[in-house]
């Protein structure tokens, strides 16, 4: 994305330099692909930048007004809103009518305005969209591109004269056609969605605007469109009509509803300065989805997930310092943040995203890497150390090791898919061993040997066990035994080649994870003031069949009490969990917690 250092100095007036500037790009928000001077035909210098935003941050850093505020938290500098506060002249009353009939449009905003005057833009308007490399084309469609490169929201004008009855967002026919603005012809199908009026496309919803609608010089009344779709949806039409934009950009990259209402007081506020004989009718919104983008999200994290997710030892005071610099509402309790999360913040989901966020506003080059101290001191092996002492002993003595196949003729175990005429597994060493002293013999002139002497540590397989044998071959005939007694009879002394016995404290074991549905349960627990949390998470560690860690998952104080709730995984690794099965752990967890003279919310 584009980015203007002057446009970005509207919003910060104590911006750094742009040296300065792409360096807390770089190590705070993004990769930066490119920076350029840009100077405009007025002689004015200005800076542009090429940010390369990455997919989880689409939706609110594609912008001017994302960006800035972005850097006013990480600068820790004042940001200030120049967007100047309209007064939009009372509006009349509409007739304008709208439905929405796809379950892909989230919301849908628009209004009339008459009396416009299409032509060129303001120099400052041409000036800025000039910067970023778009072409001023008129004040109209200038307007709405200004709109969606400051506040990140697409906006769209239809001439109003065009327009015949009512708007509907809905699905394609099978094989309606449009004409878009740039006039190709595409051809539509039931899955993509479109901005129709009563007799046919006006344009492909979240994508391009079309012909039939286009706001020309003879345009006096427009309607502007602020809206927003589905990003599956825009993104599978755009992809399949070959059409990109930097609106499909955006509404493909989630963009929140919420966004849309700023979108037109914005866009409204650009139409009263550019044509201040405009006369204003009344807003249209429609919000289906307003109930869900709307709902106050809250995620818990503590000062123990900050540190022990990233491997640091922050205190309390620099956690807080980033967290207000994200500019979230919170509270912050002995270390523990309650924090909501705006709208805008749609990538924000889970404990561990709020982590990374505070740690990308310290900075992870305050991180310093150390390697961890921990000492690792296997336990012996036994077996192994029999193997290494025997194979050291044999080879002092002059004898050669082989490897002899493991598969035969007959045997106790018979495998399902073995080589063609050896479908069992050995019992014994010595029948190969033998066969390869026999041949290893004719040949012992061309080896230039006086003897042969061979032996062979391995495997051998009877009914229900495996056990390690080693078998000798030499003049005095063949000698096989198991590898214990062999240790035993010769006296090998196997104290060199054991590892240390010390206990591995440090050392870890694998759990594989359980394939079986899991059950959750919830339980807040009512704590003095005068207690900590620790005691109660100790009682919930012990809860049996947990499968993670409790996690805290709000908190609140009442009177001189404080609220916790953790929310409880359980899981097993043998079957599928009923309720009935939780059912009297829950119970018995309920009077461990009782015990101690807590409530139990």
């Amino acid at each position: 994305m584009k980015l203007s250092y002057n446009w970005l100095k509207w919003y910060i007036p104590e911006i750094p330099t742009p040296e300065k500037l792409s360096d807390v790009f770089t190590y705070h928000l993004c990769e930066v692909d490119g920076v350029e001077t840009h100077i405009g035909k007025d002689g004015t210098e200005d800076t542009i930048f090429d940010l390369n935003i990455l997919p989880n941050r689409a939706h609110d850093l594609l912008s001017h007004h994302g960006v800035a505020r972005e850097l006013s938290g990480l600068l820790n500098i004042a940001f200030n809103d120049p967007t100047p506060k309209y007064k939009i002249p009372e509006s009349s009353e509409t007739n304008l009518q709208i439905t929405i009939e796809s379950e892909n449009c989230r919301r849908y905003s628009a209004r009339v305005i008459h009396d416009v005057k299409v032509g060129a833009s303001p120099d400052w308007v041409t000036a800025h969209l000039e910067s970023i490399g778009q072409k001023s084309i008129n004040n109209v469609v200038d307007a709405t591109n200004i709109t969606m490169y400051d506040c990140g929201q697409p906006t769209h004008a239809f001439d109003a004269s065009k327009v015949k009855g009512s708007i509907s967002i809905r699905n394609a026919k099978a094989g309606e056609t449009m004409t878009t603005l740039d006039g190709k012809e595409v051809e539509f199908l039931e899955t993509d969605m479109i901005i129709a009026d009563d007799e046919g496309v006006l344009a492909i919803a979240g994508v391009k605007g079309g012909k039939k609608a286009e706001v020309d010089a003879n345009t006096t009344d427009v309607i502007i469109e602020v809206a927003n779709f589905d990003s599956v949806a825009v993104r599978k039409t755009a992809r399949r009509l070959g059409i990109f934009t930097d609106s499909a950009k955006r509404f493909e990259n989630d963009l929140t509803p919420e966004v849309a209402e700023f979108g037109m007081l914005e866009l409204s506020g650009l139409f009263v300065e550019l044509f201040p004989e405009a006369k204003f009718e009344e807003i249209v919104d429609i919000y289906p989805t307003k109930e869900k983008y709307q709902e106050k999200r809250k995620l818990v994290v503590t000062q123990r997930d900050v540190n022990k997710v990233l491997g640091v030892d922050f205190d309390i005071a620099t956690i807080t310092t980033a967290v207000t610099s994200l500019g979230f509402s919170y509270s912050e309790t002995n270390g523990i943040f309650q924090i909501f999360i705006p709208p805008a913040r749609l990538d924000l989901t889970i404990m561990e995203d709020l982590v990374e966020e505070i740690g990308r506003v310290i900075g992870y080059d305050k991180v310093v890497p150390i390697m961890p101290k921990i000492s690792v001191s296997p336990n012996i092996n036994e077996t192994f150390a029999k193997v290494f002492a025997v194979r050291e002993k044999l080879l002092s003595d002059g004898y050669s090791e082989v490897q002899t196949y493991s598969f035969t003729k007959k045997g106790d175990v018979e495998v399902a898919r073995g080589p063609k005429g050896k479908s069992f597994l050995r019992t014994n060493i010595s029948d190969g061993i033998k066969e390869a002293y026999e041949m290893n013999k004719l040949n012992a002139g061309v080896l230039g040997m006086d003897e042969i002497k061979i032996f062979e540590i391995g495997t051998v397989f009877n009914s229900g066990n495996e056990i390690i044998h080693v078998a000798l071959a030499d003049k005095k005939g063949i000698i096989e035994k198991s590898l214990d007694e062999f240790v035993k009879e010769n006296s090998i002394d196997t104290s060199s080649y054991a590892l240390p016995k010390e206990k591995n404290e440090a050392s870890k074991v694998f759990s594989q994870w359980s394939s079986f549905p899991f059950i959750t349960r919830d339980v807040a627990v009512l704590i003095p003031n005068e207690n900590s949390n620790e005691e109660l998470e100790q009682i919930l560690n012990g809860t049996k069949l947990l499968s993670l860690k409790p996690r805290l998952v709000d908190i609140y104080q009442k009177d001189y009490k404080t609220s916790y709730a953790y929310r409880l995984v359980f899981q097993s690794h043998e079957k599928t969990l009923t309720d009935e099965e939780v059912a009297p752990i829950m119970e018995d967890l309920y009077e461990k917690i009782k015990a101690k003279g807590w409530e139990i919310r």
